[in-house]
């Protein structure tokens, strides 16, 4: 008979752990408005899965096709890393970028929510060039090692 696929008591207890504090924010989630969340929840699967999954894996294939042709196709890293940290900061902050929530954001909070696409902006350029000067220092220390060609 073989054993079950368990990790270790720690492994376990983490597990229980996390399903239990999972439980507990489902239960105070839907304590409220459980209807609109339930559907919040339905409605952002499906636009991941039929309009979000196709565009980024269509781009991520077209980027692929790109730069394998042109034979660097382990750079595409350099690309989809800060471009995934990109997408995920336009998503969970996009109310506040496109400036539809702007008067309820102030209401609540008493800052302004002006400079949200300004600050995006800037965080997307500072991780595309981190990125590329990652590629670069990479590749100025693999030409170092590489040996000097005779003629």
């Amino acid at each position: 008979m073989r054993r079950p696929p368990l990790g270790s008591p720690l492994h376990i207890l983490l597990l229980v752990c996390s399903f239990a504090l999972a439980g507990y924010a489902g239960v105070r989630l839907l304590s409220g408005d459980w209807l609109g969340v339930a559907l919040w929840f339905v409605g952002a699967a499906v636009l991941h899965d039929l309009v979000l999954l196709p565009l980024y894996a269509s781009a991520d294939r077209a980027l692929t096709g790109v730069l394998g042709a042109a034979g660097h196709r382990e750079r595409t890293m350099y690309i989809r890393v800060p471009a995934v940290l990109s997408g995920l900061l336009l998503l969970v902050w996009f109310p506040l970028i496109s400036g539809r929530t702007a008067q309820r954001y102030e209401s609540s909070t008493g800052l302004p929510a002006d400079g949200f696409l300004t600050r995006w902006l800037l965080i997307t350029a500072v991780l595309f060039g981190g990125s590329a000067l990652v590629l670069l220092l990479r590749l100025r220390g693999a030409a170092k090692r590489r040996p000097p060609t005779v003629r």
